[in-house]
């Protein structure tokens, strides 16, 4: 396999080559091609310590450079990593060489859900359930404040027990991309799924342009074709303008309101999300306690409980090799876009024991009058007790080990006001740091 490894940056770590086989980075094992586009090249792939089959994208950074990617890139790796959700394909790590970059990220079989409509329409029961299993997963989306953009079937993966898995978020925006009218304004996405006040090109809000899009995903999946379509582009542009479209005779009552609902030409009037889940065809079968929740909003004996939250006890847990050589070079920086956009103050690094690190943290918090509380051996919440403008401030510490003598501490914000966390960060706890701290994401590191 070509150059997938650089080992300047490994010590003396090889990749390991078996026929078409290769390893990376000591974890996981190359196998199979599954796809390739222009700059980038998935493969199948196994976590050599959990076994797990993943799939792994691999980018060639020169190649991106050169079809001006690197920001779709950066702004999907941002994305996957805030939208954990079990109807999205999750991002588990990113890794990094100097010319490559690895995506290792959950391996769908189930192939695409337009597969199914190409050989026809579905039954309303399953076009219900992957539209129950679609509006869940969107709705999270745009509560983490990411907009698709870009829905439609051939986005719709689907696992081997047959859940909706929603993929590629390179045309995605986040709210930081609004502007100050408080809208989007770039345009993209699939025309023949894309709403009408996209296609004019005067801004859109991106939440309820994704409602439009998952009401053009429903007529499809009941119909088997599109609702707006013609040979000619400007005929259908004309045709989704003025919502012009008819109803086969076997859709039901109640879908056929829903579908009314949503592809309505004024966004204004569309029905949200909260409508959606109102109405009586898309409550039929619908299992209210199986809805994913929001991870900021568990309290923590949800967390405690939550088995993907707990960690090894061994050892902290390894900061990602990639998140080390973004945060800390200025070549390919991606860090900025991680975690709503990670501000200076909320990433530093450390040469001190991890413990030693730990009790800081602590004594800090206790200083600054925040209660502590021990979410996992190497994370710590800490508690604030006066009330903000947007409720008590709680910030979550965790230690990274990168090396023996090297740890990475990641910030960041639980619940609370934005402006109070910052002022947190910058005014309280980078001065209470310093004796501990090597060098603070974005400044240069100490000098021995």
């Amino acid at each position: 396999m070509e150059d997938i490894l650089d080992n300047s940056q490994h010590g003396n770590q090889k990749p390991l080559v078996n026929g078409t086989r290769s390893m990376i980075f000591g974890k996981y094992e190359m196998g199979r091609l599954l796809g390739q586009g222009t700059f980038a090249k998935v493969y199948y792939g196994k976590n050599l310590e959990s076994n797990e089959s993943v799939a792994i994208k691999v980018i060639n950074k020169d190649q991106a450079n050169k079809e001006c990617m690197i920001e779709q890139i950066q702004r999907e790796i941002a994305v996957m990593h805030l939208v954990r959700h079990p109807n999205i394909v999750e991002l588990k790590e990113v890794m990094a060489t100097k010319q490559k970059i690895f995506f290792s990220m959950e391996c769908i079989k189930g192939g695409e859900l337009f597969a199914k409509i190409v050989r026809g329409k579905l039954k309303e029961d399953v076009a219900r359930k992957y539209f129950q299993q679609l509006i869940s997963a969107v709705d999270f989306c745009h509560s983490r404040g990411v907009y698709h953009r870009d829905l439609k079937p051939e986005n719709l993966l689907l696992d081997e027990e047959g859940n909706l898995k929603i993929s590629d978020f390179g045309l995605s925006a986040l709210h930081e991309h609004q502007r100050q009218d408080g809208l989007l304004h770039t345009q993209c996405g699939t025309p023949a799924y894309v709403a009408p006040e996209v296609l004019r090109k005067k801004g859109y809000d991106g939440a309820k342009a994704d409602i439009w899009s998952c009401g053009v995903i429903l007529y499809v999946l009941l119909a088997g074709f599109l609702p707006f379509q013609d040979e000619n582009m400007m005929k259908m542009y004309r045709k989704i303008f003025k919502a012009e479209y008819e109803f086969p005779p076997w859709f039901s009552p109640d879908a056929k309101r829903l579908i009314s609902k949503l592809l309505v030409v004024d966004p204004a009037k569309r029905i949200s999300i909260s409508g959606i889940m109102r109405s009586p065809w898309f409550l039929k079968s619908f299992n209210r306690s199986s809805s994913f929740l929001v991870r900021e909003n568990l309290d923590l004996k949800d967390e405690l409980k939550d088995p993907e939250l707990v960690r090894s006890k061994s050892s902290p847990p390894f900061y990602n090799a990639f998140d080390l050589i973004s945060s800390m070079s200025s070549g390919f920086d991606l860090s900025n876009l991680f975690e709503n956009k990670r501000k200076s103050g909320s990433l530093f690094t450390s040469r001190c024991s991890v413990s030693a690190i730990m009790t800081k943290l602590e004594l800090v918090a206790k200083k600054l009058n925040f209660s502590v509380i021990s979410t996992k051996e190497y994370k710590v919440r800490l508690q604030g007790g006066c009330e903000g403008r947007k409720g008590k401030l709680s910030v979550v510490a965790e230690v990274f080990e990168v090396a023996p003598e090297v740890a990475v501490v990641e910030f960041s914000k639980s619940s609370g006001d934005t402006f109070e966390y910052r002022k947190f960060c910058d005014k309280e706890v980078r001065p209470a740091l310093k004796d501990i701290v090597w060098s603070w994401q974005g400044e240069n590191k100490c000098q021995d």
